[in-house]
């Protein structure tokens, strides 16, 4: 892969951005667990970009890098010190002494506490290897770690995408996962303490959010359909594969915006439905003009240079690049 560093972004972080610790797996036929629940589009058109053609921009990978530097602290902090830290927390020493990370089955009795970090498995189902390593768990239950924007929060707009994940790990490791729920670890990228008395704002820049899991005959019908989608337009011309919704494309809320005379520069009045625009217009003549929503999702996708989709977009003004 290479990169490029359009925005001018110094050495000290250049490097930083430049460094993929990810474990990449070359085998055609492998598809990890995030990529598996991403739209059918997004996850072929990936597949067939030029990635020496198409340099990323490290500066878009910083949301990515921030969120890998707190899973790897996390997972330091356990290993190398988590007894000196939960005696600070004021938990017994009977308690701590019985903790063991990532323990084998045969370390296992009624008295061990097991803690999991970072585990990775694997299983083939029809024709493909499907992988998955997850953040946490904890006496069974799944915890994922995840920096994110309040509005994500707030508008639960990755929940389902939360629980499909998860339910995928619980899937891949259910010997270890025996929970059936699980717990988003929410670390808020923009939290603001002045924004608190709002309704629905969390009240900390941390909190926990649980999510009931799927069954698992569930989860396997579904990894099921998602690939036998994959396998029928794995080999399409672009424009054949099913395009992304609006739910996948994070559209924002189409908007009705009210004029009271068609030269007039800016509206009177927005709308979020037509109903009541109309009304409007009815009762004070004028002219309504309809503004769908914004999508977001495009300028994150890796099949992006590929995309006839987002170029549709590009022309309408439904998605705008840079700025």
């Amino acid at each position: 892969m290479r990169y490029s560093n359009n925005s001018n972004l110094p050495l000290s972080l250049g490097v930083w951005l430049s460094h993929d610790t990810y474990n990449h797996d070359p085998r055609p036929n492998h598809i990890s667990a995030t990529s598996l629940i991403k739209p059918l589009k997004q996850l072929i058109l990936a597949n067939r970009v030029d990635l020496d053609a198409n340099p990323v921009d490290i500066v878009t990978l910083l949301p990515s890098r921030i969120g890998s530097a707190i899973h790897n602290g996390v997972e330091e902090a356990w290993k190398q010190n988590y007894k000196d830290s939960l005696l600070k927390l004021g938990y017994p020493k009977k308690v701590i002494e019985r903790i063991r990370i990532n323990p084998t089955p045969d370390e296992l009795d009624e008295d061990v506490i097991p803690v999991y970090l970072e585990q990775r498995a694997e299983k083939e189902i029809d024709g493909f290897i499907i992988s998955g390593q997850f953040d946490f768990i904890g006496e069974g239950r799944l915890e994922d770690i995840k920096t994110t924007s309040v509005y994500t929060y707030m508008n639960k707009t990755n929940d389902e995408k939360y629980i499909l994940q998860g339910s995928i790990y619980r899937w891949l490791h259910p010997d270890l996962i025996t929970h059936h729920q699980m717990a988003i670890q929410f670390i808020f990228t923009d939290w603001s303490a002045s924004r608190t008395y709002e309704n629905g704002y969390p009240p900390s820049r941390t909190m926990e959010y649980k999510l009931d899991l799927m069954p698992i005959p569930q989860v396997e019908q579904f990894i099921r359909n998602k690939l036998r989608l994959v396998k029928q337009y794995w080999d399409a011309p672009e424009p054949d594969i099913p395009e992304c919704d609006d739910e996948a494309l994070w559209r924002k809320p189409t908007v009705w915006k009210y004029y009271k005379n068609e030269g007039a520069k800016r509206a009177t009045k927005v709308f979020d439905n037509k109903a009541d625009a109309e009304v409007r217009m009815k009762n004070e003549g004028g002219i309504i003009k309809v503004f769908p929503g914004e999508v977001v999702a495009c300028r994150y996708c890796d099949g992006f240079p590929l995309c006839s989709q987002k170029d549709r977009y590009v022309r309408s003004g439904e998605l705008k690049l840079g700025g």
